[in-house]
């Protein structure tokens, strides 16, 4: 008997969805930083066993779009409830349980099994955590609730061992050797845009993107020329800095990851444009795929 199954994981942004997929997976496939709306794709991470495959989700924090990108945003969260035959709903300690609740009021519908995932629980006692609990029940009386730390680790055994159990009978849907559906390129820009997200403040991280032009592979090294989008020529200024120290610091810082992601050489080369419509431009959102359909 093989089972296989979508588990898919939703959320408010910053409840520590994407530490949880890499904890899940056990390899660093989203990114996973303090800053909130963060993940802006659905990432999927592939976990294969002799008996399973699990195949992980995650995707952006659920929010009230404002511009065309997070309408893109939102609609990789809701496809996650479409294709599930498990849903991991995160939420954390220190959220308002009822913020977007028409989002909640589609997980409460839902017939496949839901697991509410509450996490940070190192950060309450005992007793706040038992009147968090009782709450969510209320909110979301048929889901299972399961206390987490991803950070920590704790409760990760116990939650891969319950989707075990509840996946459905299937054979593989990806080839054994698979990790992930996105290809290379991909996790590069992901790679790139943590170091910006980790390295400038404000506005910036949010007003930033990356393309990569390109990307060839050789016995020893692999070469990547990639272009950081910004919408202001004075985030430009900033994302390069005086004398180009600001950019440099962020191509070695992610020159360093990449190597570590693809056990190779890297030779990474950063550009920075201008382009004051990318969030909102039907065609540049294509272009940095995040047309969902």
């Amino acid at each position: 008997m093989f089972k296989a199954g979508f588990v898919n994981i939703v959320g408010n942004p910053n409840v520590g969805k994407s530490s949880l997929m890499n904890q899940l997976v056990g390899e660093r496939i989203s990114i996973a930083t303090f800053k909130a709306q963060t993940t802006r794709h659905r990432i999927m991470g592939i976990v294969n066993n002799e008996d399973c495959q699990i195949v992980f989700s995650d995707t952006p924090g659920v929010l009230k779009p404002n511009y065309k990108m997070q309408e893109y945003m939102l609609a990789f969260s809701e496809s996650a409830l479409a294709d599930a035959d498990i849903l991991l709903y995160v939420t954390d300690v220190v959220e308002d349980p009822e913020k977007n609740m028409s989002f909640l009021e589609k997980v409460r519908k839902m017939t496949i099994p839901v697991l509410l995932l509450i996490n940070k629980i190192d950060l309450v006692d005992q007793k706040v955590l038992d009147g968090i609990v009782e709450h969510w029940h209320k909110l979301l009386p048929d889901a299972e609730i399961l206390p987490i730390s991803a950070s920590n680790k704790f409760g990760i055994d116990i939650l891969l061992k319950r989707i075990k159990e509840l996946l459905p009978e299937n054979p593989a849907f990806f080839d054994k050797d698979q990790l992930t559906d996105k290809p290379a390129r991909f996790f590069v820009s992901e790679i790139i845009r943590e170091k910006i997200l980790l390295y400038y403040d404000k506005e910036i991280p949010y007003s930033v993107e990356v393309r990569i032009d390109e990307f060839k592979e050789l016995a020893k090294i692999i070469h990547i020329h990639a272009v950081i989008y910004v919408e202001r020529d004075s985030q430009k200024g900033i994302v390069i800095g005086h004398k180009g120290v600001a950019l440099k610091k962020v191509g070695t810082a992610s020159r360093m990851a990449l190597e570590r992601f693809f056990g190779k050489k890297v030779f990474l080369e950063l550009l920075v444009k201008v382009d004051e419509d990318w969030r909102s431009s039907q065609h540049e959102l294509d272009l940095f795929g995040y047309n969902p359909k």
